[in-house]
């Protein structure tokens, strides 16, 4: 994959950039159920009785919102389950360091693993790798890999990790990880026998585990070029792969964390969410992702199919660029922060779904200053600041698109928020397709997204002068430093510290207004269980198939 785009989410800034992939809205025409093409006509038809259900049906939580919310029992083994997710088309392709989009990522981890993952915190949990250890300076670690075996029964070695890390780097290919892979001085590395690698890198990284975890980091075995017919080691093994259509797997049963409940697993193409959703009302499908809000609330009563929320999946912000008028005046930054009605916001463009912001990245993960205060709207206090920075009239273009959830809505309502501050917004809505390119040199203030990623990520990636992904152009020489002193410091305690302070600054100036957090909805037949509703999107616990079963 690329580096992931702000909207992508298992990518970046964007989301998957991330940690962050945006799941396309090609049309679903092409795609198919069971062998045939599902139209959004069909799908339509198919849940004809929803439409009822989607005016009648109230507002308040039902079952199956919260941890263990797709239903309890015990796990029960057999069984096919069929899971609608957006697609990229005819182009979709198995190799697993191409993916950028949620269903890329789904099918990669039923297919493959990668050393680690990240946890609902974002902390590295072990996968291929059974532990990692710094020796001597925090830049070398050495990584032990349990006994996991390919399909074709051959075990997974250092040589297969080294292939995998080296092909994702290979400087004439855009692989999603590579960016995350730079730390890693790969002519220096070694196997140190079948089961340990050690990994020389170009400086200290007291979080390289988050390097392991990284998005799109997937080990394949040695030699491995062609993925027609992929060999992994993950809980699936392949079986059947129509690019826009269909992929079929069945169950591993040699999988080193233990077989799969499901006999089979088939993804199966839509790209529209009103052809998921009838899809899944239809009984065409077990699973349905990427549902939105209204949709949501309108069946948490019905009682036909389970909804499940994944809290705090995705950052909604407004990036201002902080090297460009008017918000290269600190004042106007703190006047912006305390014009936005966070609540008002996440009421009207999530509608409801999700938790109020703080102004800074990554609530609830590793390292997050909770104990900031949090910002309250202050108009008087923002007329105050506006004036000082003689900005008393002040007019301001809001770049948005319907490239994500709730963009043209947030960009509306703040605009009315705005002008009760007499600050005036003209709203400008850009190409969806080119929108996350855009936004990173065009303009002085967006709508910006992020999917999950931890903290590190977050600044490395989008808050140093050399940054990539830099959408608010934050460039200061003394927060470059101190990223590098966090990375040098081995004390967990000392790094938790420092990050306090980095986030301290950047709350009180930086360009992220982080208003809110994002839930991510996914619906599922009641026959479903064990979709984990406590951890975000693209981290371990999602799209985990294998833990999956039908009651």
């Amino acid at each position: 994959m690329t580096e992931p785009r702000p909207g992508c989410f298992p990518a970046d800034p964007s989301s998957l950039d991330s940690s962050s992939t945006e799941p396309s809205s090609a049309d679903s025409s092409g795609s198919s159920f069971g062998g045939s093409a599902f139209t959004r006509r069909r799908a339509l038809a198919a849940g004809s009785g929803a439409a009822a259900a989607l005016a009648l049906a109230g507002c308040a939580t039902g079952p199956g919102t919260g941890p263990g919310a797709s239903g309890g029992g015990r796990p029960r083994r057999g069984g096919r389950l069929r899971a609608a997710f957006a697609g990229g088309g005819a182009a979709e392709s198995l190799d697993p360091h191409l993916g950028s989009l949620f269903v890329d990522a789904a099918r990669a981890k039923a297919l493959f693993d990668k050393l680690a993952d990240f946890g609902a915190d974002m902390t590295a949990r072990p996968r291929l790798a059974e532990r990692w250890e710094p020796h001597g300076g925090l830049d070398r670690w050495r990584v032990t890999l349990r006994r996991a075996h390919w399909h074709d029964g051959k075990p997974v070695t250092a040589q297969d990790v080294l292939y995998s890390y080296r092909r994702i780097a290979d400087p004439d290919r855009a692989f999603r990880a590579k960016a995350s892979l730079e730390p890693i001085d790969l002519d220096a590395s070694r196997a140190v026998d079948d089961r340990t690698v050690e990994f020389r890198l170009k400086r200290s990284f007291a979080e390289f585990p988050n390097v392991l975890a990284a998005f799109g980091a997937y080990i394949v075995p040695e030699g491995a070029g062609r993925f027609d017919e992929p060999v992994g080691s993950g809980p699936f093994r392949f079986v059947s792969f129509r690019p826009g259509r269909s992929f079929v797997v069945k169950r591993f049963d040699d999988y080193w964390e233990g077989a799969p409940h499901l006999d089979e697993l088939e993804f199966v193409i839509a790209g529209e969410e009103s052809a998921r959703v009838n899809a899944l009302l239809g009984g065409q499908v077990e699973y349905a992702h990427e549902l939105n809000p209204t949709t949501a609330r309108a069946h948490e009563h019905g009682g036909q199919i389970r909804i499940v929320r994944m809290r705090n999946s995705a950052m909604q912000a407004f990036a201002m660029k902080t090297d460009r008028a008017p918000f290269d005046d600190r004042r106007v930054r703190e006047a912006f922060f305390l014009i936005a009605d966070r609540e008002e916001l996440v009421r009207g463009a999530l509608s409801g779904a999700g938790e109020v912001g703080n102004d800074l990245f990554g609530k609830g993960y590793r390292y997050y200053a909770e104990g900031l205060p949090q910002r309250e709207q202050d108009l008087k206090r923002a007329r105050k600041l506006l004036r000082e920075a003689g900005h008393d009239r002040l007019t301001v273009t809001l770049d948005t698109s319907p490239v994500a959830t709730g963009f043209p809505e947030a960009a509306e309502i703040f605009k009315d928020q705005a002008a009760r501050a007499g600050v005036t917004v003209r709203i400008a809505v850009g190409d969806k397709d080119t929108y996350w390119n855009d936004i990173l040199e065009s303009g002085t203030f967006c709508c910006y997204r992020s999917g999950a990623m931890p903290i590190e990520s977050h600044v490395s990636q989008r808050l140093l002068s050399d940054s990539t992904t830099n959408a608010t152009h934050w460039k200061h020489r003394d927060f470059d430093a101190l990223y590098q002193q966090i990375q040098s410091t081995r004390d967990e305690g000392e790094r938790t510290a420092l990050y306090a302070r980095m986030q301290r600054r950047l709350h009180a100036e930086g360009g992220f207004l982080v208003w809110g957090f994002a839930d991510w909805i996914v619906g599922t037949a009641r026959t479903v269980r064990g979709v984990r509703a406590d951890a975000p999107a693209n981290t371990l616990d999602w799209a985990r198939f294998d833990t999956v079963w039908l009651a």
